[in-house]
């Protein structure tokens, strides 16, 4: 696995960018732990992913990442999938480990968001751009639902995102923001609807 580095404001997101089948499904893994709080072998995690389509997203997603020799199949059941759940998360972005989806519907990632590691999406969320490069969100990052971030934002480490918000300026680490636009209301409990995080370091 190599590991790229993000400037994040006065915090670094380093980001694990998979070279090798084995590579992504570690990925694979660390997901699997967000979802069901333990580890297991790979012949349950894929029962697991036949049952849960938001969990099959994330598989497809991350064994898409790497242009081996099955990226033309993963692609084509990334591509069914996001359709017909409404997820909109390109395998160029950038993702770390432990990506958690809360529910499967109206989703939409740019493919130059960066998203660190431990990270929530809730329904309707959009994380987009017009200019070309969409934000940077660092570790440990709960975002609620009907969330926009707009252009390329800097959001710290264990941040929360409240419900409804639209983030059109830098969230430093630790806050609570909320609102239109998002201001910081609180620094109390950072990072607190963020379980089962996956450890890598």
């Amino acid at each position: 696995m190599d590991y790229k580095r993000y400037e994040n404001g006065g915090t670094d997101v380093v980001i694990p960018i998979p070279r090798s089948y084995a590579d992504c499904w570690q990925l694979v893994r660390s997901d699997y732990l967000r979802y069901k709080r333990t580890m297991a072998p790979w012949p349950k995690i894929a029962c697991y992913a036949l049952i849960s389509r938001l969990f099959a997203f994330s598989l497809c997603l991350r064994m898409a990442s790497y242009r081996g020799w099955a990226y033309p199949l993963f692609k084509i059941m990334h591509r069914h999938l996001s359709k017909k759940q409404g997820l909109h998360i390109d395998p160029e972005c950038h993702v770390g480990y432990g990506l958690y989806i809360g529910h499967g519907c109206g989703v939409i990632v740019n493919p130059t968001a960066v998203l660190g590691n431990n990270i929530n999406l809730s329904q309707f969320t959009t994380i987009g751009s017009n200019e070309g490069h969409a934000a940077t969100i660092g570790d440990n990052v709960y975002i609620g639902p009907c969330v926009c971030i707009v252009e390329n934002v800097h959001i710290g480490s264990n941040v929360t995102i409240g419900a409804g918000a639209v983030v059109t300026k830098d969230v430093p680490d630790n806050a609570t923001a909320a609102g239109v636009p998002a201001k910081v209301i609180s620094y109390k409990k950072p990072g607190r609807y963020v379980s089962n995080r996956f450890t890598w370091q």
